[in-house]
């Protein structure tokens, strides 16, 4: 590989299809049903054409004229956007990675490989820059959805001067459509109330088939929609998948479109939901790559295998160092005992099954398009991962991502004993261990999340385009980040950025064109994309000219509830990437002048496109109040069955005193079926008749179910209540830096016609989320049941239901309990009342254990030695599966 400068003879290709001026362009005959125009774009939609017949008072004396129908440009590629999930540099073996993506590897084959492609180091965020072209705090995702906040950069919204590719495409005359995952519509308006001018339809995008959210369960979405309308398709039929459900719907598409309309080309935006957890391959897929045994000599072994073979593909350079295993975080491979091995081997073949599965369903659509003969002239944009490898996982891995965000893991034991076999199934909603996230970024130093170090950001990508790139297998090198895309597919279609749409002044696409890399001459021709910024949850960097200043990583991606400092004072460090590609070197310390002038230019970059105000918190952000149907209500009532409810617009009942009425009419022989749940199979409650008696049963999070029973309901009417009294202060605790008020328990009193049935004290309860991808059904139970024991969804209610309540009675902070969080805030050093002049090193250190004037990496390492004694007290009491993870908490506070 060739690193050097050379001046840009030519930014215009010499090998491009010649196009026409596209300014207002007919063709056919003016007025008659042929006749077809190119508009030029700048005013979206157009203004109406002007009619050029003539009307008398007969119709047989007037000259009927129709307005031409929108097409783009000629010879207009179509254009397949592929973007994955959750899949660092390393994964996939057009990268150098060990695990086959023969799709993948088809596209750099037949065109270019991009090795010096950035994401933003989380999902929402790179997808709204990937639609609209700008950076993603410009476009209202600072962070995903779910941790929305109330400033322009972090808010969730799409603002109208900022119209997607998909919206520009379609008023240029083309068929668009968007298939898998959707994370950039707000989580407070992903309800059937809308609004729905967020959602892929109201972006632009014709079609919409996927689902809302960060991800999902792939054997039973229960969050999958088609357009807007919520649909179950899984229902009845063992061994679904949405990856191959949604290749299927693609490869439909394609072909439909074709035959009504083969002339018009089209836009298809595929993102499954691989690779992010939980991870659900095919049996088949799984059985495939266990075979290959990719994984057995572990993740050191495996980072030292990628390194040698992206050096034999030229995706690195000759003299690019590998980056340090970082062995005060995470154990090398030879230091794991025998159990953490066989658990570990099975949550990476896992993952990697899922992987080339993906790949596989990919290559479908891909394979369509080329027996459609189209292939030619489209434009295959292959994205390797909207971020990184995801680490958390946690140390051990997790058989519940939603147990993991509600701080609960269990053992590597406890893992082996009870979720082992089933690994991957629906009965998993799994991550892996952090040691293979790291791995899969090789050659770089960390994982998603991070966006100061490229094992965060750095993206595999390949572009083909067989009918104008003609350097088949080319390798690019040049600097180019998400918001590149928008400019690179407009240019290629021949196809103006507006200046209005729908009456709204458009702020500029913020992006450069990519498409002068597609000429062979300009292979190593500087990168026309010289500064470009970085930011999440106060973690951040500044690329310029070869240069990249980042900030030191102050909170590793797995420990999500750490007490952080101020984000003015994270340490900085200065890479000089001319020379050292992979940030291995800190120059920070030799070249004081040339930092000190990156980071002028990153509080420059982060005024300039909404970056401000900076925040560290993490999970603290998911409780955060936004605007949404339930948003300062108590009082709820519903008076017909309704499903679909997500969870940013229904009401939660954590971390508060609750009640819940229900009114029912029990018909003779008795009837069962759910009243209301939130939640499923990882994670929620569920109130519901099961044999003609009452049950209130809350899932925390799979580990252990916590239920009350009543007995047999007789004919009639009848009122059935659950009320929870909560014994902790609430959320609001959080906003001092204290977690203690949330996930504390409380007491559940079931009751018919006024009579306690059942009362069950609850130790702990869940603090911080319920299973996102299911939602608030009242009727019947959509996704999955909160108790596989008791029933199978739908489970429709077969009595009458005419009114379910809920009251909700959040805690509130007495005068008293705000002085002494205050105080506790300002001892620790953090919070609203902290000291404002406490800006030394040491502050610059999250408190991640209780060790004073340790580093991070010290305190990370104490905090894991602390939990394994913990662990191992509980053990020694013989506690159940849940009870020992509720005493390892206590321990550990």
């Amino acid at each position: 590989m060739t690193f050097h400068k050379s001046s840009i003879l030519a930014l215009s290709l010499t090998l491009m299809v010649s196009f026409t001026a596209a300014a207002q362009q007919v063709t056919g005959t003016p007025g008659a049903p042929d006749a077809r125009i190119t508009i030029d774009g700048l005013q979206l939609p157009p203004p109406p054409q002007k009619f050029g017949g003539t009307i008398e008072r007969e119709a047989t004396k007037s000259k009927p004229y129709w307005p031409a129908r929108i097409v783009p440009p000629k010879g207009a590629p179509n254009v397949l956007l592929i973007i994955t999930d959750d899949s660092g540099f390393g994964v996939p073996s057009t990268f150098g990675g060990v695990i086959p993506t023969p799709a993948l590897d088809r596209i750099a084959r037949d065109g270019l490989r991009y090795t010096n492609f950035h994401s933003t180091a989380l999902c929402s965020p790179t997808r709204a820059a990937l639609i609209t072209g700008r950076n993603h705090h410009s476009a209202g995702f600072g962070v995903v959805a779910e941790q929305a906040t109330g400033f322009p950069g972090y808010d969730s919204v799409i603002t109208k001067d900022k119209a997607t590719i998909g919206r520009i495409l379609t008023d240029n005359g083309y068929h668009t459509a968007w298939f898998g995952k959707n994370h950039n519509t707000p989580e407070y308006q992903a309800s059937q109330a809308g609004p729905f001018d967020q959602w892929p339809t109201g972006m632009g995008f014709e079609y919409f088939y996927g689902f809302m959210g960060g991800d999902t369960n792939q054997w039973e979405p229960g969050n999958l929609v088609r357009n807007t309308t919520p649909i179950y398709p899984y229902v009845g039929k063992p061994g679904w998948n949405l990856m191959t459900a949604m290749a299927d719907e693609a490869i439909d598409y394609v072909n439909r479109i074709n035959a009504l309309s083969p002339e018009q080309p089209f836009l298809i935006k595929f993102a499954p939901g691989a690779t992010h957890a939980p991870h659900h391959p095919t049996p088949e897929w799984i059985e495939k790559i266990s075979k290959m045994h990719l994984f057995d000599q572990g993740w050191n072994k495996l980072r030292e295998t990628i390194f040698e073979n992206q050096k034999k593909l030229g995706v690195i350079p000759e003299n690019a160092k590998l980056t340090p295993w970082p062995k005060d975080l995470i154990k090398e491979w030879d230091q794991l005992n025998a159990d953490e091995r066989k658990l570990f081997l099975r949550q990476v073949e896992i993952f990697a099954a899922y992987v080339a599965y993906a790949d596989n369903e990919i290559g479908r659509v891909v394979q369509a398009i080329d027996d459609l003969g189209k292939l030619d002239n489209t434009l295959v944009i292959y994205i390797n991962g909207d971020n990184g490898t995801s680490a958390e996982g946690q140390p051990n891995g997790t058989p519940n991502e939603v147990a993991m965000f509600n701080q609960a893991n269990p053992s590597v034991e406890e893992q082996l004993k009870y979720f082992y076999d089933v690994w991957g199934t629906d009965r998993t909603y799994n991550h892996m261990s952090i040691g293979w996230a790291w791995a899969f970024d090789t050659p770089f130093s960390w994982t998603k999340q991070v966006v100061s170090h490229f094992g965060g950001t750095r993206q595999g990508m390949a572009i083909s385009w067989p009918r104008v790139i003609t350097d088949k297998g080319g390798i690019r090198n040049q600097f180019h980040h998400v918001i590149d895309i928008v400019p690179t597919i407009l240019e290629a279609a021949n196809i103006k950025q507006p200046t209005m749409v729908d009456g709204i002044k458009q702020s500029p696409i913020e992006g450069v064109s990519m498409m002068y890399t597609f000429d062979k001459k300009n292979e190593n021709v500087p990168t026309t994309h010289t500064t470009q910024y970085f930011e999440m949850f106060a973690d951040r960097a500044i690329y310029h000219d070869g240069w990249i200043a980042s900030t030191k990583v102050l909170r590793p991606p797995w420990v999500t509830v750490a007490k952080l400092p101020n984000p003015n004072d994270y340490p900085w460090e200065l890479y000089d990437l001319k020379n050292d590609w992979t940030q291995y070197e800190d120059v920070a310390d030799k070249n004081p002048a040339k930092l000190k002038e990156m980071q002028d230019l990153f509080w420059k970059e982060a005024e300039k496109y909404q970056v401000l105000p900076l925040d560290s918190s993490v999970v603290g952000r998911l409780v955060t109040p936004r605007p949404s149907l339930s948003a300062g209500r108590t009082s709820f009532a519903w008076t017909r069955p309704m499903t679909g409810i997500p969870n940013g617009d229904a009401p939660s009942v954590l971390n508060a005193s609750y009640n819940f009425k229900a009114d029912v009419e029990v018909p003779q022989g008795g009837a069962e079926g759910m009243l209301i749940t939130q939640g499923g199979r990882f994670g929620g409650y569920g109130f519901y008749v099961l044999k003609n008696k009452p049950v209130f049963t809350w899932n925390l999070v799979d580990l252990k179910r916590v239920r009350w029973e009543g007995p047999e309901l007789t004919p009639g009417k009848h009122q059935i209540e659950f009320d929870f009294k909560y014994d902790g202060l609430g959320a609001a605790t959080m906003v001092f830096g204290d977690y203690s008020g949330i996930g504390k328990g409380g007491t559940g009193v079931l009751k018919v016609d006024g009579n306690t049935v059942a009362t069950e004290k609850m130790e702990h309860t869940l603090p911080f989320i319920l299973q996102w991808d299911e939602a608030l059904d009242i009727g019947s139970d959509t996704g999955t049941p909160v108790n596989d024991d008791d029933y199978s969804t739908p489970f429709t209610f077969t009595g009458k239901l005419n009114k379910i309540t809920l009251n909700i009675n959040r805690p509130k902070l007495s005068p008293e309990d705000i002085k002494r969080l205050e105080a506790m805030a300002r001892a620790a050093g953090d919070g609203p009342s902290a000291d404002a002049g406490n800006t030394s090193a040491e502050a610059a250190t999250p408190e991640v254990s209780s060790g004073v004037g340790l580093s991070l990496v010290q305190k990370v390492e104490l905090r894991m030695d602390m939990r394994e004694g913990c662990r191992k007290q509980a053990e020694a009491q013989g506690l159940g599966l849940l009870e020992r993870i509720q005493f390892v908490r206590k321990c550990m506070q």
